[in-house]
Parts: C-alpha cells; sequence; structure tokens
C-alpha cells in the first residue's frame, strides 16, 4: 500500500524564549503518529531572510503538496513583526495555487491589544479584516474556542470547526493521595507562570493577599512558582510574605517534563496572570496535571474549560482570591471532587489523543487512505 501524504503543518516566525504554537504542532503530531498519521513542521523563515524569498522557497517547496492537507499556524506576530500580518494571505494563495487543502488554525481568532493609540486601531482593524479573509479563503478554519464565543463567525460556519488546544506539558493525573504523600499536611499552591511587564507587581501582590488569608486560618501552605516571570518575581514574593511562615521556591522555565512533575505535585494552580480562560497554557497545564484552577474569571461560561474543577472569581477581586482558595484548601473532599472534575475533563476534551481525534474527523484523514501519488 502507498504512504500517506503527510499533513503539513505551516509555521510563521518562531517565538522566544517559548513558542506555544511549534509545543501545539508537536504534541498534536505525536499523538496524530499514534494513529499512523504524519504531521510534519514547515517553517517559513521569513524574519531573516525577508517575504521575498521567503515566498519563493513556499513556492519552490510545496509543489508536491496537491490534494494535501495544509495547516497554516495563524497569530498576528508570526507573520509580522509590527502585527499587519498581511503574507499570510500571499501565503493561503500561494498554497491554493499549489492545489493544497488549506485550514487556518486560529490561535487569534480577533484583534491583538486595546490600546486607544490611532495606529493600534489601525492594527487591530487590519488584523480583524485579515482573519475574515484567511477564514473565507480556507477550506476549514479551525478555532481554538467555541464557535459562538467568536461573535463575528455568525453566518460564516460553513467551514468552521472547534477544536481546544491541550496543554504544552505532558499528562500527569495523579491523586489527592499522591498530593498527599508528597506535601504532608501542608497544602501547595502552585504559580505557573506571571508577567514581565508593570502588571507583575499588582499579579504579586493578589497571590500575596490569597496566600496570607489561607496561611492566616491556620491551614499551613507553601508556595512553587514556575514559568516565565517567577525568578525575576522571586524576590518581590519573599518580601510580600515575609513573617508569613510559607517557604517559597522559584523555579524558572524548565523542561516540559519537569514542569508537569511539578505541577502534579501541588495541591491547587492560582492563576493571577489574567484570567483564566481556555487558551491560556498555564491553565490547561493544570488541567493536565489533575488540579484544581482557582482564578479571575474569563471567557469561560460555555467552553469545556467549565467542566473542569475551577473556582473563579471576578477580575482582580482578590478578597475573593483569597476566600475561594480557603474554600478549596480546606475541604478535603471538595479539593477531591475539583481534582476528579480535571482528570475527567482532560481524558475527554484536552487530552492530545482526543484533539487528535477531532483533526481526524474535521479533515477528513485516515490512515489506511492511500496517497494520491500512489495511484
Amino acid at each position: 500500500m502507498a504512504e500517506m501524504r503527510p499533513v503539513i503543518a505551516l509555521l510563521g516566525q518562531k517565538d522566544t524564549p517559548t513558542d506555544g504554537v511549534e509545543d501545539y504542532c508537536t504534541f498534536l503530531a505525536r499523538a496524530l503518529a499514534e494513529r499512523g498519521i504524519e504531521l510534519k513542521q514547515v517553517r517559513m523563515d521569513w524574519a531573516e531572510g525577508g517575504w521575498v524569498g521567503a515566498l519563493w522557497r513556499l513556492w519552490r517547496d510545496s509543489a508536491g503538496w496537491r490534494h494535501s492537507w495544509v495547516l497554516i499556524q495563524y497569530t498576528a506576530l508570526s507573520w509580522s513583526r509590527r502585527g499587519f500580518p498581511f503574507p499570510a494571505l500571499a501565503v493561503l494563495a500561494i498554497l491554493r495555487r499549489r492545489g493544497a487543502r488549506c485550514a487556518v488554525v486560529f490561535h487569534e481568532p480577533w484583534r491583538q491589544g486595546h490600546r486607544s493609540r490611532w495606529i493600534d486601531r489601525i492594527r487591530g482593524a487590519c488584523q480583524d479584516w485579515l482573519i475574515h479573509r484567511l477564514h473565507r479563503g480556507a477550506a476549514k478554519g479551525i478555532f481554538t474556542l467555541p464557535l459562538d464565543a467568536v461573535p463575528w463567525l455568525a453566518g460564516h460556519r460553513e467551514t468552521a470547526v472547534f477544536i481546544p488546544i491541550g496543554a504544552n506539558v505532558p499528562e500527569r493525573l495523579s491523586s489527592r493521595e499522591d498530593a498527599c504523600k508528597k506535601n504532608g499536611n501542608v497544602r501547595t499552591i502552585a504559580i505557573f507562570c506571571l508577567s514581565l511587564d508593570r502588571n507583575l507587581f499588582t499579579e504579586i501582590e493578589d497571590l500575596a493577599y490569597a496566600v496570607r488569608y489561607v496561611q492566616s486560618r491556620d491551614v499551613p501552605v507553601r508556595l512553587v512558582v514556575l514559568g516565565k516571570g517567577s525568578v525575576e518575581a522571586r524576590t518581590e514574593i519573599e518580601r510580600a510574605l515575609a513573617d508569613s511562615g510559607v517557604n517559597v521556591s522559584a523555579h524558572g522555565m524548565l523542561p516540559a517534563e519537569q514542569i508537569a512533575e511539578t505541577l502534579s505535585g501541588a495541591s491547587a494552580l492560582l492563576c493571577v496572570y489574567g484570567q483564566v480562560s481556555q487558551t491560556r497554557g498555564s491553565v490547561l497545564a493544570g488541567v493536565a496535571c489533575g488540579l484544581p484552577i482557582v482564578g479571575y474569571s474569563g471567557i469561560v461560561t460555555g467552553t469545556l474549560l467549565q467542566e473542569a474543577g475551577v473556582e473563579l472569581v471576578p477580575y482582580r477581586d482578590r478578597e475573593a482570591l483569597g476566600a475561594a482558595l480557603l474554600d478549596v484548601l480546606s475541604d478535603n473532599e471538595r479539593l477531591e471532587a475539583l481534582r476528579s472534575r480535571s482528570r475527567e475533563a482532560q481524558k475527554k476534551y484536552f487530552a492530545w489523543s482526543a484533539i487528535a481525534e477531532r483533526y481526524i474527523e474535521a479533515l477528513g484523514l485516515d490512515a489506511n487512505t492511500p496517497s494520491l501519488s500512489g495511484r
């Protein structure tokens, strides 16, 4: 039997220090490979040699992609240094000319940023226009949020598909008993990712208030901070928790395996880095490790994340945040119920095996179907 054509994941400029889109494609590729389907990553390196050379290389390399699925991974800055991603339309045009079957994976389904400067308003309008054009020009539009959460899709859903993203860390669905063996009577609160801008100080104040609130109610806790911003914030966090008796450890950027191992040993994930939503990688990492999620409410109602063990409060209401964290950590039955919900949501929706099955269904992939080149 002839080999099945690989599916192509087409990426733009690489993000640093970590590239969530690249991680997304890597985890998806592993899950599809278990089903006999190859997902091949191809990156358009336009940042180094410019767009003319990058488009020429795409034209040359895509000569053999006729009838193959190409998944264009869209974020505004992956296709433009300044957030005007018009070259993505040229990429779509080339692929269609080559006879490829194009799907656009919208990691950002609307404009980014909400600043009031005139240039930002123009940039946002351009992004919205381009996203609409990409969706209408592609054979499939794959959205990482439920379609009802994308208002502009009304009337243009014929080719739209909702496929949730998964965590960029390995799954670790430990039980409460496993965590208790590691921690004893002390509850471990995990913080995964903090801001690297002026929001950091607000986030530190919020987490310090919530942690102190729990500790002062005779629930002993320790704090583990990891990921982006954790090392930079360590000194300020220790200062904010001085004389509280709370032990603080900061791990910085870790490999995915170590992130999962660290999170799986925690009692709960406290989210102060923005609002909790289904597309936030740090939140999904907590779900993948079977943790209760305590944080600020974002776009959760009506999404699959609502079925996980989330305990949410109004945005920046740190008093409510502390009370919610105490409710979760002081009640063993509630803690285990939230853990169970996160484990079930992970298995049902956010496991990469489940995500791969959605791709297979949406794109009509079948590892037993021979490639056209072999006919």
